[in-house]
């Protein structure tokens, strides 16, 4: 067995914890004696000390299935990504597309403005589908002197009599709420 030394704390150059506030008049000795055994390592019986074989786990749950999340978030990114590049790619080839199908409209109307002939349809519609131009005795104005009119259906006593059925329906209201 072997003794300790150990200072008391706060009494460094005598002062109290360090403070402003002086030592009390009493004598305290620096250094005290503790005559305490150290503690010892126990010893386990073998026969708990085989049944007790398994350990703390090293890493934290939360830890785990903070990673395991990670790991899915990153998988779903990685997939995403490739799904992006893909539509854009697709997207670039549409875009092509379309610049080589809006040429050639183009060219279709400049090629159908050059083959239709106004002379030509005029001469068929004339000939095949017996049409004609059109005539100034084809069509003609007819000119009134009468004024449009409207003709009122509710009259003045039909009016009154609406409002003096809303003023009684107000004036039942009422009654029903002074009961």
């Amino acid at each position: 067995m072997s003794a300790q030394v150990a200072r008391k704390p706060g009494y460094v150059e005598n002062y109290i914890y360090g403070s402003a506030a002086p030592m009390p008049r009493y004598e305290t000795p620096e250094e005290e004696r503790i005559d305490k055994p150290l503690p010892q390592e126990r010893t386990v019986p073998k026969e708990r000390a085989a049944v007790n074989t398994r350990s703390a786990p090293s890493v934290s749950l939360v830890a785990v299935f903070g990673s395991l999340v990670v790991g899915v978030l990153m998988v779903f990114v990685i997939i995403a990504q490739i799904s992006y590049n893909e539509v854009a790619r697709e997207t670039v080839r549409l875009k092509a597309q379309l610049r080589e199908l809006q040429a050639q409209e183009r060219a279709l109307e400049v090629a159908f403005e050059s083959v239709v002939n106004m002379k030509e349809i005029e001469r068929y519609a004339k000939d095949v589908l017996g049409m004609s131009q059109h005539d100034a005795r084809q069509g003609t104005v007819i000119q009134s002197t009468a004024q449009d009119r409207a003709e009122i259906i509710a009259s003045e006593e039909s009016r009154e009599s609406a409002l003096r059925g809303f003023g009684s329906f107000i004036s039942s209201l009422t009654e029903y709420f002074r009961r």
